[in-house]
């Protein structure tokens, strides 16, 4: 079982007499009941939202960048090297706003909308149903589609289920044979509705129960190995009675995930840039990252009082760094810089997760390109990797993997009376048998010693890769878009199942035997 522990060093005398740090012990071990990472806490989320899928993933045929039926082919070699298990398409709040029969049909047929949510801007429909689920295959990973439940009809939802899924002869599949395809895509994974506390409908929980119940019995599992994989839509940060009336109220075989959304947001009055902030909005960035510790385990411990069999899955299908967008850019779009500050959060974050896998089965952080904390951005046929994607990258060796426990008393980052654990950790053993270890230091300014005890779980050598920068404002840009990325990491000792090493501040490093 994964704990750490709050504690100041100098307290408990963990200082030398010679003045030096002494190491934090990292006890690594089997656990009593294995547990998967599922791959799927890997996933990515892709809304009609600013330049994320115009000028972003898709450019059109005729564009002269690279592509696949108008598909950016250099961002589809990207996503396919961080191997992404799912990607959430078409929202988030403009979920509840599509009509998908607006997005099928020959493209100059298609009806134009405004996307209200964002930017007010004309939507052209131009990328639709084909387009995505061709794109998924293209990146070989799964789709997973939000619903209109909020402006749309039950038929609505199961026609689409049933023009993406049934491979025999119906309305809906003779409409998609008509369209150019002729095999269906078989869509497992299907949100209900969009932060319906919200954008979605600003509904109270009960009433979303009863809708969500009502949805889910006209969604055809048919042509679907195990059926459809359905997915309530969720809770926002510590709305506890969400969750309890879900659980308490819908039935848990037509319910097989219950969403959660938790932001990174120093104030959403005032996020603050993406590029230019001081140590204390940094500290406060992190304050909010860890606080995805205590919202997993409490929203965890309602689930395990209605299913303690663990039958339904926490999914958070909404997660990452929100701040001010970039000055100039439409305030609509949410266009942000990713600096090292990102890359701690999606380090420590990720974290969390895989030492949660006995109920976290999938996440999705927010959002794939050129929006929010994005793992790429493009400037017309220009393409840059954040250090977000750097460190999604580091760590996909835990996609699968079988969880090992962690036990340890993390040191203490404090700021201006306040004070974090340090240092995040997890580890996993792969399918070949083979042990990754992830760690990250958040701490601003200080290197953390470690001492990792991995006797009787390591037989060969370690390499390691690390992930720093000079500075936590950190970029990379289009002029210099390698100034941050992983290098190999050699600065530690492992003799006899003892492996030693110092954390450099706000580093990520993640250790893998060869």
């Amino acid at each position: 079982m994964f704990r750490f522990t709050l504690v100041y060093l100098l307290t408990l005398g963990c200082l030398s007499s010679y003045g030096q740090q002494s190491a934090t012990n990292i006890r690594v071990v089997e656990p009593d009941q294995p547990e998967t990472i599922s791959r799927h806490i890997y996933g990515h989320f892709a809304e009609h939202l600013g330049r994320c899928i115009y000028d972003g993933f898709y450019v059109g045929e005729g564009s002269p960048v690279p592509n696949t039926a108008g598909i950016r082919n250099d961002i589809v070699d990207a996503l396919r090297a961080l191997e992404i298990p799912n990607l959430r398409w078409p929202g988030g709040c403009f979920a509840d706003t599509y009509h998908w029969k607006d997005g099928i049909g020959p493209k100059a047929d298609r009806p134009t909308i405004v996307n209200t949510w964002w930017g007010g801007v004309t939507e052209d429909n131009s990328f639709g149903t084909h387009d995505f689920l061709n794109l998924c295959e293209l990146l070989e990973t799964e789709p997973y589609i939000s619903g209109n439940v909020g402006s749309g009809t039950v038929q609505e939802l199961a026609d689409w289920v049933q023009y993406t899924n049934f491979d025999g002869k119906s309305p809906m599949s003779d409409l998609r044979r008509e369209n150019g395809r002729d095999k269906p895509w078989k869509v497992k994974y299907w949100g209900i509705g969009n932060e319906a506390w919200g954008c979605g409908g600003h509904m109270r929980p009960e009433y979303y129960a009863d809708i969500y119940r009502k949805y889910a019995t006209f969604l055809s599992d048919s042509g679907i190995e195990g059926g459809l994989y359905k997915i309530a839509s969720g809770a926002s940060d510590d709305d506890y009675n969400w969750t309890e009336v879900l659980m308490k109220n819908i039935p848990h075989d037509m319910l097989q995930g219950v969403a959660l959304h938790h932001y990174s947001v120093i104030d959403w009055s005032d996020k603050g840039s993406s590029v230019d902030f001081d140590e204390s909005e940094y500290f406060q960035t992190m304050q909010r990252s860890w606080l995805m510790e205590e919202l997993i385990e409490k929203h965890t411990a309602i689930m395990d009082r209605y299913d303690p069999q663990g039958r339904v899955d926490l999914v958070v299908d909404e997660w990452g760094g929100w701040y001010d967008v970039v000055d100039g850019t439409n305030p609509g779009f949410l266009f942000q810089q990713n600096t090292m500050r990102d890359a701690m959060i999606a380090g420590l974050v990720l974290n969390i997760f895989n030492n949660h896998a006995d109920r976290v089965k999938m996440a999705n952080l927010a959002q794939t390109v050129n929006v929010l904390q994005a793992v790429i951005l493009t400037d017309e046929e220009k393409m840059l990797l954040t250090p977000t994607y750097h460190v999604m990258h580091m760590y996909k060796v835990h996609q699968d993997a079988t969880l090992l426990d962690t036990d340890f008393e993390s040191p203490v980052y404090a700021l201006d009376g306040e004070d974090l654990p340090a240092i995040s950790v997890s580890a996993s053993r792969d399918d070949q048998g083979k042990v990754h270890i992830s760690l990250v230091n958040i701490d601003a300014s200080r290197s953390h010693p470690v001492s990792l005890n991995l006797k009787g779980l390591v037989s060969g050598d370690m390499d390691a890769a690390i992930l720093r920068s000079g500075n936590l404002q950190d970029h990379n840009t289009f002029d210099n878009p390698e100034k941050i990325k992983p290098v190999s990491f050699r600065d530690f000792r492992f003799r006899n199942g003892m492996l030693t090493a110092s954390l450099p501040p706000f580093s990520v490093l993640v250790f893998s035997e060869n």
